[in-house]
Formats: C-alpha cells, sequence, structure tokens
C-alpha cells in the first residue's frame, strides 16, 4: 500500500488578492499613508512659492506639525530597527522548552483525542516517552516537518538545507545570528548540534548539506523591523479617544486610574462587594490595536454586566498605539509584567503572592463558611493578552482561578503560523490588510513582536493550566477563519488534551469576532463569567 502523502512537499495553493483588498488599499490606506508625503510637498512649496497668510496659515500649521513630527517618528524607527537587546533566557530553560516542542504531536492518540469526562490522566496527550528516531514516511514526522516549514515561508521541505535550519536553531536558542561554526564556544556548539541531533529524529530524516539555496529562516527579532509611516493626527485621534474613555470611565461609571511601580490599569471596586461571598474579581488583558477605543464595546458590556465584583483593566501603552507615552517603546519583560501584577492583586487583597502548600480547594470552601475572604481572580484575555495571561500562569498560576482565553495566541505559537502570518505572509484581502497596516506595522508593535518576543516565555503548554479540562474554570474560545492564528491546530492540541465542554469553536469565525458584542462567542464568554465561581 502507498504511504500517506507527505503533505510538507505539497506547495501551498497561491493566495490571490481579492476586490476587499484594492478597496481597503484605495480607501483607507492610501489616503492615511499619503498625508505625510501630501504634508511635506504642501510645506516645501508653501516655503518656495507662496506666502503664509491668514489664508493659509491653518494647513501650513498643520503640515509643519506633519513634518516635524515624521522626523521624529523616523527617529523612532531608526532606533528600534537595530538588533534586538532582548537578551536569551537560560539555556537549560530553553533546552527544556525546545524538547517539549519536539515531544508535542508524538503521543498516539484517538482521532478526537481524550475526552474530559472519561480520561483520569492529568497530561493526556502531552507525551512523557523518549524522543525516538520517526521514519520519513511517518505520519508524525510529516505533520511536524510540515508544521516547521512554516518558519522557512512555507517552501516544500525537500528543499530547506542545513545552513538555514543551523540559523533557525540558534536563534530561537540565543536570539543571536549564527556565527562561523569555528568561532563557537564549546557550550553553545554542543547546544546547537544536541538540538539539530533532536529535531532531525522528530523530522524522520536528515537536513541535508547543500549550495546556499536562498532560503532564509524567518528570525523575528533579527529580520529588519516592518514599520509603516502614520500621521501625527492618527495618532492624536487615538490618543484623544483613550484620554476621553479613561475619564468617561472614572466620570460615569465608577473606575479609576492607578499605577502600581510602573504597571497602570483602570479599577472598579464595588462598594457592596464582599470578598468573602461576592464574585471574584475579573482581569482583562487586551491585545494589539488601539487600545480602550477597540475594545470599548465589550469593557462597557462587562461594566454594566457585572456591577457586582471588581473590574480591572490592564492599560499596555506599547500596543496601544500611545506614541506619546514614555513607556511606548520599552514593554515590561515577563518576569516584570507577572511581578507587578501579582504585587497589584496581593495589596488589593485579591490573592496571596505565596500559596501555602497545604490549601485547597476544601480549605476555601472553609473559608467561605467562615466568612474569610477568597482568594484568587478570573483572568479574561484576547490575542496578544494571552501572552500576559500566560506570564501569570507560568509564574504565579495559584493566583488565577479561571481562565477565559478568547483568540489566544500562545498556543502552539512554536509553530510559526502567528509569526508568519501576521508579520510575513503577504495580505490578500481588506481584513488582512487592515490588520497589517493599522496594527502589524505600527511602530510601537512591531517594536514589541520584532524586538521584545520571547517564543520560549509567550508559549504556553497545556499542563500550565490550572483546571485546564473543567469547563467551568477554563474556557478557550477560537474561529476557524482566523487569518493569524491557526485555530484548526490550537482546537487539535486543546481537544488532544481533553478538552470538549470548554472550547467554543465557530467554523466561520474571525479574529476577534467572538468579542462583538451581540455576537454569539460574545454571548458564550458572558454567559461563563456569570457561572458561580465557587
Amino acid at each position: 500500500m502507498p504511504g500517506p502523502i507527505d503533505i510538507s512537499e505539497v506547495p501551498d495553493a497561491p493566495r490571490r488578492r481579492t476586490l476587499s483588498f484594492y478597496l481597503v488599499l484605495v480607501f483607507l490606506v492610501l489616503p492615511l499613508w499619503c498625508f505625510v508625503p501630501f504634508s511635506w510637498a504642501y510645506f516645501i512649496y508653501t516655503l518656495r512659492y507662496s506666502t503664509i497668510s491668514s489664508r493659509n496659515v491653518f494647513f501650513f500649521g498643520l503640515t509643519f506639525g506633519e513634518v516635524l513630527f515624521s522626523v521624529y517618528h523616523a527617529i523612532l524607527a531608526y532606533r528600534v530597527s537595530g538588533p534586538s537587546k532582548q537578551p536569551h533566557g537560560k539555556l537549560t530553560e530553553l533546552q527544556i522548552a525546545f524538547t517539549r516542542v519536539l515531544k508535542a504531536g508524538l503521543a498516539q492518540l484517538p482521532e478526537d483525542g481524550f475526552d474530559e469526562e472519561t480520561t483520569d490522566s492529568p497530561r493526556p496527550g502531552s507525551p512523557a516517552e523518549e524522543i525516538v528516531q520517526l521514519g520519513p514516511s511517518d505520519i508524525r514526522a510529516i505533520d511536524f516537518r510540515n508544521t516547521l516549514r512554516t518558519w522557512f515561508g512555507r517552501v516544500p521541505w525537500s528543499t530547506i538545507t542545513l545552513q538555514p535550519v543551523r540559523q533557525w536553531l540558534y536563534w530561537s536558542m540565543f536570539n543571536q545570528d549564527l556565527p562561523p561554526l569555528e568561532t563557537l564556544t564549546q557550550a553553545h556548539r554542543a547546544a546547537l548540534e544536541d538540538a539539530l541531533l533532536q529535531l532531525q529524529k522528530r523530522l524522520g530524516k536528515e537536513v541535508p548539506e547543500g549550495p546556499a539555496s536562498g532560503i532564509k529562516p524567518l528570525r523575528l527579532t533579527l529580520d529588519p523591523v516592518n514599520i509603516s509611516w502614520r500621521p501625527l493626527s492618527f495618532y492624536c485621534f487615538v490618543a484623544a479617544a483613550n484620554t476621553y474613555l479613561k475619564n468617561k470611565y472614572c466620570r460615569e461609571r465608577q473606575f479609576r486610574r492607578g499605577s502600581f511601580d510602573g504597571l497602570e490599569y483602570l479599577i472598579r471596586i464595588p462598594t457592596k462587594w464582599c470578598p468573602c461571598r461576592s464574585p471574584r474579581p475579573v482581569v482583562f488583558f487586551h491585545g494589539l490595536g488601539l487600545g480602550l477605543f477597540q475594545y470599548n464595546f465589550l469593557l462597557r458590556h462587562l461594566a454594566e454586566t457585572f456591577t457586582d465584583r471588581p473590574l480591572l483593566v490592564l492599560l499596555q501603552p506599547h500596543i496601544s498605539q500611545e506614541i506619546f507615552h514614555p513607556k511606548y517603546l520599552k514593554p515590561m519583560t515577563r518576569k516584570e509584567t507577572a511581578d507587578r501584577l501579582a504585587g497589584l492583586m496581593t495589596k488589593l487583597g485579591w490573592a496571596d503572592l505565596a500559596r501555602s502548600s497545604d490549601s485547597s480547594e476544601v480549605d476555601e470552601i472553609a473559608s467561605d463558611l467562615l466568612g474569610k475572604p477568597r482568594k484568587g481572580v478570573t483572568f479574561l484575555s484576547h490575542s496578544n493578552g494571552s501572552y500576559g495571561h500566560a506570564w501569570m500562569l507560568k509564574e504565579y498560576p495559584h493566583m488565577v482561578t479561571r481562565s477565559c482565553f478568547v483568540d489566544p495566541v500562545t498556543f502552539c505559537s512554536w509553530e510559526g503560523d502567528v509569526c508568519y502570518n501576521f508579520i510575513y505572509r503577504p495580505s490578500t484581502n481588506g481584513s488582512e490588510l487592515i490588520v497589517r497596516y493599522f496594527v502589524g506595522t505600527e511602530l510601537g508593535v512591531a517594536n514589541f513582536l520584532q524586538r521584545h518576543f520571547d517564543w520560549s516565555s509567550n508559549s504556553l503548554w497545556f499542563e500550565e493550566i490550572p483546571n485546564a479540562r473543567d469547563p467551568s474554570k477554563t474556557l478557550f474560545l477560537l474561529g476557524g477563519k482566523d487569518s493569524i492564528l491557526n485555530a484548526e491546530r490550537v482546537k487539535k492540541y486543546l481537544t488532544s488534551h481533553g478538552v470538549r465542554k470548554g472550547l467554543w469553536y465557530d467554523p466561520n469565525g474571525l479574529h476577534g469576532q467572538a468579542l462583538l458584542v451581540g455576537g454569539k462567542g460574545h454571548e458564550r464568554v458572558m454567559e461563563w463569567l456569570k457561572e458561580p465561581d465557587f
């Protein structure tokens, strides 16, 4: 019988630009993009061929401001375009993470995975066996080759030679370009060769030596930063909208602004909230985009619906296009974010920094009966916010009693789909172009993703989620037509670990659609939040 089709050798179907791409390009992107060169042209023309009068002073002042800002923007872009200053993690931790990547998908699983109600295994689908040499026609090896080629631009696997694989491995371990092999330290050379040996076992075949093929690996923090300019007026609009909303939330919805060691937030604690018997607080991590302005309808609905519990909204200027903020190009690291959020929740009395070794669910119920405050919060995250969510679960899992992940990019991020789709893949339709220009190539977002990305910290494993198979405590929402993450792969990863009722999957859902007020995904999130959290 013929073996399985080697999908790692099948070229991806060509993607053609649709009408929506050109409509968005002509009516949205180009007008905004052209504002800067138009301002330069008007400014130079006025200085050279005209005089400044009361009739044109407004336009001259506007264009002069745009000219000055474009220079400032170019200086900032130049500053972030250099090599990443993000230090690589500890070698032992990276080796553990890399080994965990190689073991993903090795277990022989049922077609539909395990069931959360029938399996007693704490880690179904997470193999504990050793990495062994697979055959080239082993379906697990074929699937892994097909996945790994995403890091090489989705070219057929047989066209990839050893040099780009070594470059990709060295970057993933040390966040550096690969120098000549003979100049490597003994420790780095040994780590590289061991990683290559284990990788080739998982691939089912050796990666051949060969002449330079022109294929370059995707190395997010080393490749040129992809930045598109936008006018000062756009940033002023975003800043004004977010400032207005912050003030409105404080004025009309009893929120207050705060900062804990540089971690900024909006918080509302109802006056009648009781930490002993009232529902636990909700902490929201938003995704890339326009900050509060982008999530206003969701946050307003949360505030109006859940008047019985505290709401904490983390403000993240580095991914909210707040270019005038002093921390705009200085995002917090994983440890800084987790430690400061944990410190804030401890100060608020919502959680304890360290969990007692003898604490249990029974103890919490007893505390309720005795009138003692219950500890722990509910986390709700969307898209890029799932990274911060993951950091808390890695560092302080006892603080998070319930987790809701919407369009989570933290799962299967080692497979490269999020990186390739969001940063490298050319846009072909209107929605992709909107995401690419208005979010992906914005200066602050590009700086965060392409100069401060840490794949091992941002990758969340199933066993790192407390009560992951309990649908009352953990909920995952995915859209089948998500253009950023590979929802089918994430779904398979979760179901193989026994997730069933805790997974909400919309085959036609787009990225972000699950949080649109009035949609079925949004209704599911609200229903889940309303469930008792005792």
